[in-house]
């Protein structure tokens, strides 16, 4: 059986609530993850605190369909111990119909950003299902304003050391990638330190993992010159493969292309999340021109789009 889960002390004001909520409920734009990013950790909070109360009638009377879809939305912007609370509800039938595929789903989401009892759970209800359960999609997506005039010009700004700068300036072009999107990762990623290394042995500038680092051929990833080419070149790749979409592009820098096609876009995990906000807000963009050459597009790609998630 699971571990006990802490209850919320009191009820939560039911103007804040509800102001919250408003904010979860539309689609995931690129837009809006960048405007509401830094409400996201209070609202998950709440949402889930909400979701507690409901499930287990503390203060309000008991209602499982209600905090099934509370902690849902919490689970969406990447609340693990949602996701986590969730799998519990459907693998012991608390509150909804049970069923073991889709707690899977939510016990994987949440062992994914590292809560061990629902690595622990996935031992019971098996393994993930290969498809979103409803309340994870997003609801379609208003049509995009038109443009009015031509865009400004960008100027580029960056805290990177002269001699980074310079390199970024001189590689980016002959990948056809942005210079601002390639420093908007590479700040996020290692601060511009060029012998940065992570816990999962990611290297260098761009924070390049073994793996990737053979796939782009880099060598010597602390060679600043190698990893620049080497993350840039990875970049130019995951553009061609999400259609230009730099939200996506961003998401997969973070958690890897298949965990972007695993969950139709963004993945429910709030470090990704925020790690995607950074990078829309730094580098100023959220479509940016590809080379259809480089690579077959995404296969999920007509799903996301089919299920309002793209633009």
């Amino acid at each position: 059986m699971p571990t006990p889960r802490a209850h919320p002390a009191t009820r939560l004001a039911t103007a804040t609530i509800a102001l919250l909520l408003a904010l979860s409920t539309g689609p995931l734009q690129a837009q809006q993850v960048v405007q509401d990013s830094s409400v996201e950790g209070p609202l998950r909070s709440l949402l889930r605190a909400e979701a507690l109360a409901y499930e287990n009638g503390e203060g309000v009377e008991r209602d499982g369909p209600r905090a099934a879809a509370l902690y849902c939305k919490a689970a969406r912007l990447g609340d693990a111990e949602s996701q986590f609370n969730l799998g519990w509800m459907y693998a012991n039938g608390r509150g909804v119909e049970r069923s073991d595929s889709v707690a899977a789903f939510f016990f994987h989401a949440a062992a994914e950003q590292g809560l061990e009892q629902a690595r622990l759970m996935l031992d019971r209800v098996g393994g993930p299902p290969l498809y979103l359960p409803d309340c994870m999609i997003d609801p379609p997506a208003p049509p995009a304003p038109l443009a009015k005039g031509p865009a400004p010009p960008q100027v580029l700004r960056s805290n990177a050391p002269p001699n980074i700068l310079e390199l970024v300036k001189k590689t980016a072009p002959e990948y056809r990638v942005d210079p601002r999107l390639v420093l908007a990762i590479m700040e996020a990623e290692s601060n511009f330190d060029v012998v940065a290394l992570s816990p999962k042995n990611a290297k260098g500038l761009m924070q390049l993992i073994p793996e990737t680092a053979a796939r782009f051929k880099v060598l010597r990833p602390y060679d600043a010159a190698q990893n620049i080419r080497g993350g840039t070149a990875y970049l130019r790749w995951l553009l061609a493969y999400f259609e230009g979409d730099v939200m996506l592009v961003a998401a997969a820098y973070n958690a890897g292309e298949g965990a972007v096609n695993r969950y139709r876009g963004v993945p429910p995990y709030a470090e990704t999340r925020g790690y995607v906000a950074r990078i829309l807000k730094t580098a100023g963009m959220f479509t940016h021109p590809f080379d259809a050459s480089v690579t077959e597009p995404s296969p999920q790609l007509p799903l996301m789009r089919s299920a309002g998630r793209l633009r």
